[in-house]
């Protein structure tokens, strides 16, 4: 469970649990951390640092990790086999181990914690005892000792327990140690034994600790309290170096802690430093304090039964003067420093004088306590050496080199009206400028007539109507005043109202403070510090720049340097060549938060008036730059179960996409962490204060979880990364989606072929049906073409009858009757080979013959490379043209002709066939028949070979031309299958 307690609760609760470290009468501030921050309970047990920074709190009800802002808690809900932490050790392997009350161990590893539940080994671990010591040795076996007779070693494998015979020296409560020598020793507060040969020997030995607690290893040597004080050990030899007051070793002593300068003692009545002089300062003074430890930054950590403590290294560390240490009133109002180096503090009933090298409190009376119950500004006359003061309802001013109540002078209104005071300024003459809820007065010799009127006004040169907040002479003795309408500069007669020019300078101006380079600094009521230069407005710094906050109540100038108060702490701008570079106090910000009165800042220490004293620490005149916090991924949880981060990546399956981050800055001064994060290399970071992420629908692929923390003094700390892959589904893998589109091809391939078959098959049949028909057409017209060719032959009988040539008529008709056969053998067949065509021709040309004599002469002239039993032509296609050449261009002609017949292939796709006659030509035919007339055949011919191509891939091609004057030639060109 992660807690964040509340800020301001924070710094409230740490004003109720101040705790004291008095040196020269001064309180140092420590801050407090209880249920109320977040730990699980009060009474706390045990404290340690592991290797990363973090803080670990064992407590009664759980075991606590703190970051400096957070408080992880761990429960048996968590994995503990026990809430009652007692102690808490971490091993090289960096596990931090729990010892329980109840005896059963567990660790904390890598975000997870182990327990005899989940882990084997740690079953082994039962010694039905609680667990008091706790070492691992330069072999890295783990040695325990317990509250009864009973030390255990564990090899991480097998555990070996030991007991000892001797019923008076016995191993209960025993501490382990391992010396430089690996010899390994066991103290209990009877006897010393020292491991010899597998097995512990008795030794005789001065060591006789007070308790288990009260031993401390360093460097292998042992720091042990016995009745006399503080002892050392250093293999068998042992040296008493500190003697410590009996009583103080009577009181239940805590867990020792050892270094270089000191001891510090804990007990039931608080802390001890012990300085090796014999120095002793308290601290906690009636707190029983179990344990202390100094931690890596050198911060020192008391762990109570109400909580724990943190006093911060001494450069760092917040002091408090109160009531406790002398002053009238913790209220303090106002702070500054006189010419003489004192301290001067205007308390709610007076004014304080400190020494701060003696601590001596000088207490100044004012003589009307209601006027000034609260003396709210002190202001410094370096060339008088006067402190002029005050409060609501007056003004006055006293010497610094013998302030005492009898020598206050007091400013006076004539009139003896009431008048406000909300601020003065002073110049290096003689001047003083009131700041009233009437207006600004200009006193001119405040010195001599330390008195005004009312009633005397010179508006414009003395007085400026309306109320104000603020006057502030500059180095020019310039006077600046804020006031209803807004800033106005009057100096030398002249009035400029720069409210007038820039809307930014109508706003409420709580302090104005003059730097270097002539620069202003405007503190404003929300819109954070405005800074001028020759009477414009340079620079604007807000709260996304690095303020604590927009409202800033004071100013201070210190060499190069702007301090700032708020009502959440302070800040330090270093303004160079009009470069501003913020700083924070924040270790500083969390006592001074909301308390914030005034502040005075000397060479080396910032002092603060506060509603609970005056606060003042150390300062460095450099600009302030903290190293950069260690940042850690604390856990990793995947669908709300945690990943074992032992490992740096991981891989998750499809469905592991609700991944949460936790992490966090390991930072105990500064309070306001920023974070940034990505998932990529290649993103830009995202900043937030938030110190957990949560993912819920990452989409599959590689990531890299990246990041890191600064505070605001800090630069980003270097990365902490972790990696994971979120697996894809197997329907986004690539092999998922090549078997898909191969699946997919070959459905494609299937349906197209499937619709490319269909398309053909449906064409066939179409184109069949078609080829049908004009199979049926060509039929009809050959039967068209029979009776016409038996009429012309009939006729040519009737010639030979007519003329009584009976053997010529005999002839004719045997040759017609082989016509006829052959006629009847390719009128059914679409294609014959050439063969049969030329033999055909023959038939019909020698009937034509014994028709005409000697009138006709013919010839079929075949080219000798053609192979006519192979090659293929349309049936009864020549014969309509050769008939035509005989009817139409011969026989008119009275002396006949002739008709020749070439056949031959002059390339590979054609075969070209050529009718030739010389007749009296196509064209005179034509003109000297009918025009009604058309050629039967002919036509008929035509339209067959119009219907074969459209069957067929090639077309048959038909040229008829007159040769000259006279004679036509048909030239048929017949694709060659």
């Amino acid at each position: 469970m992660r807690i964040k307690f509340p800020y301001l609760f924070f710094c409230l609760s740490a004003f109720i649990f101040v705790s004291v470290l008095k040196s020269n009468a001064q309180t140092a501030y420590l801050p407090h951390y209880t249920t109320k921050n977040g730990l699980p309970s009060n009474n706390c047990y045990y404290t340690l640092q592991d290797k990363k920074g973090f803080i670990w709190v064992a407590t009664d009800a759980g075991v606590s990790r703190f970051d400096g802002a957070v408080f992880e808690n761990f429960s048996v809900d968590d994995g503990l086999p026990d809430n009652q932490v007692l102690q808490l050790r971490e091993d090289s392997k960096g596990r931090i181990w729990f010892l329980s009350l109840n005896g059963q161990l567990s660790y904390y590893y890598n975000g997870k914690i182990y327990n005899p539940d989940n882990d084997k080994q740690l079953k082994q671990l039962n010694f039905n005892a609680v667990i008091v010591s706790f070492l691992e040795d330069s072999k890295g076996r783990i040695w325990f000792g317990t509250n009864k007779n009973i030390i255990g070693v564990w090899d991480g494998k097998s555990l070996i327990k030991y007991s000892s015979p001797n019923t008076e020296k016995q191993y209960a409560n025993a501490f382990i140690n391992e010396d430089k020598q690996g010899n390994i020793w066991a103290y209990s507060t009877t006897a010393t034994f020292l491991y010899i040969k597998s097995n512990f020997v008795l030794v005789e030995d001065k060591l006789l600790p007070l308790s288990y607690k009260t031993l401390t290893r360093k460097d292998r040597t042992v720091y042990f309290l016995d009745n006399t004080g503080l002892n050392i050990k250093n293999g068998s030899e042992t040296e008493l170096i500190l003697n410590i007051n009996p009583e103080l070793l009577t009181n239940s002593p805590g867990y020792l802690y050892v270094d270089k300068e000191s001891i510090w003692l804990s007990n039931n009545s608080g802390v001890y430093a012990i300085d090796f002089d014999g120095k002793v300062n308290q601290l906690l003074k009636d707190i029983d304090v179990n344990q202390v430890i100094k931690d890596q930054d050198r911060n020192i950590w008391f762990t109570t039964k109400n909580g724990i403590y943190r006093l911060p290294e001494a450069k760092e560390r917040l002091y408090i003067l109160n009531k406790i240490n002398g002053l009238s009133n913790d209220v303090i109002k106002s702070v500054t420093k006189d010419g003489n180096g004192k301290i001067w503090m205007g308390i709610g009933n007076g004014i304080n004088i400190l020494n701060p090298h003696t601590k001596a409190v000088q207490k100044i009376n004012l003589r009307d306590q209601k006027k000034y119950n609260l003396v709210k500004q002190l202001t410094f006359d370096k060339k008088n050496q006067t402190m002029f003061f005050s409060s609501d309802y007056g003004l006055g001013y006293l010497s610094t080199n013998n302030p005492s109540s009898t020598g206050i002078s007091y400013l006076k209104e004539t009139n003896n009206s009431v008048f406000v005071v909300k601020n003065f300024s002073i110049d290096t003459g003689s001047r003083l400028a009131l700041s009233l809820s009437s207006g600004v007065v200009i006193i001119n010799d405040r010195f001599k007539k330390f008195a005004f009127s009312s009633l005397n006004y010179v508006e414009n040169k003395d007085y400026f109507k309306d109320r104000s907040y603020r006057v502030y002479y500059d180095h020019f003795q310039n006077l600046w005043f804020s006031n209803t309408n807004g800033l106005t500069e009057f100096g030398k007669g002249l009035l400029k109202k720069y409210y007038q020019k820039n809307s930014l300078l109508t706003k409420r101006i709580n302090d104005i403070k003059q730097l270097d380079n002539n620069i202003i600094a405007l503190a404003t009521d929300g819109y954070g510090i405005v800074f001028m230069q020759n009477g414009k407005i340079i620079k604007q710094l807000k709260q996304k720049d690095g303020l604590n906050n927009n409202i800033i109540n004071r100013l201070f100038v210190q060499h190069d340097f702007l301090w700032a108060i708020s009502n959440t702490g302070v800040n330090r701008i270093a303004v160079n060549q009009n470069q501003f570079i913020i700083s924070s106090f924040d270790y500083a910000n969390e006592l001074l938060s909301d308390d914030l009165n005034d502040i005075f800042i000397d060479t080396d220490t910032a002092y603060f008036a506060t509603n609970n004293g005056l606060v003042y620490f150390a300062h460095s005149q450099k600009s302030q730059q903290t190293k950069a916090p260690n940042t850690y991924i604390s856990s990793v949880s995947v669908n709300k179960e945690l990943l074992d981060l032992s490992y740096s990546s991981f891989t998750l399956k499809p469905e592991e996409r609700n991944i949460t981050f936790n992490y966090s800055a390991i930072d105990f001064k500064n309070k306001k962490i920023i974070y940034r994060y990505r998932l990529k290399d290649d993103e830009n970071w995202s900043e937030t204060r938030n110190r957990r992420l949560e993912l819920s629908s990452l989409e599959p692929g590689e990531y890299c979880f990246e990041v890191s923390a600064k505070s605001q003094d800090s630069q980003w700390s270097t990365p902490t990364k972790i990696n994971f892959v979120i697996e894809k589904h197997f329907w986004q893998t690539w092999w998922f989606l090549i078997i898909v589109m191969v699946i997919g091809a070959y459905l494609l391939y299937i349906i197209t072929v499937r619709i490319t078959k269909r398309q053909k098959n449906k064409e066939q049949e179409q184109l069949l049906l078609k080829n049908k028909i004009l199979m049926l057409e060509q039929q009809a017209l050959q039967a068209m073409m029979n009776p016409h060719f038996v009429f012309n032959v009939m006729n040519s009988i009737q010639h030979y009858i007519n003329t009584q040539n009976t053997s010529s008529a005999n002839k004719v008709l045997t040759g017609f009757a082989k016509l006829i056969r052959k006629n009847l053998e390719i009128c059914t067949k679409s294609y014959i080979n050439l063969e049969e065509e030329i033999e055909y021709l023959n038939l019909y040309l020698s009937l034509e013959k014994y028709r005409f004599g000697e009138k006709f002469i013919y010839s079929i002239n075949v080219d000798g490379q053609i192979d006519k039993e192979e090659t293929q032509i349309p049936s009864m296609l020549l014969q309509p043209y050769i008939e035509n050449a005989i009817w139409h261009g011969i026989m008119p002609k009275e002396e006949g002709g002739e008709v020749q017949i070439n056949i031959d292939q002059k390339d590979e796709d054609y075969l070209w066939i050529k009718i030739i006659d010389n007749g009296v030509g196509i064209k005179n035919s034509l003109l000297a028949k009918n025009s009604a007339h058309q050629s039967k055949g002919m036509n008929l011919t035509q339209e067959r070979i119009n219907l074969l191509n459209k069957i067929e891939a090639k077309p048959i091609q038909l040229f008829i031309e007159q040769n000259g004057n006279s004679g036509t030639t048909i030239t048929i060109l017949v694709p060659l299958s």
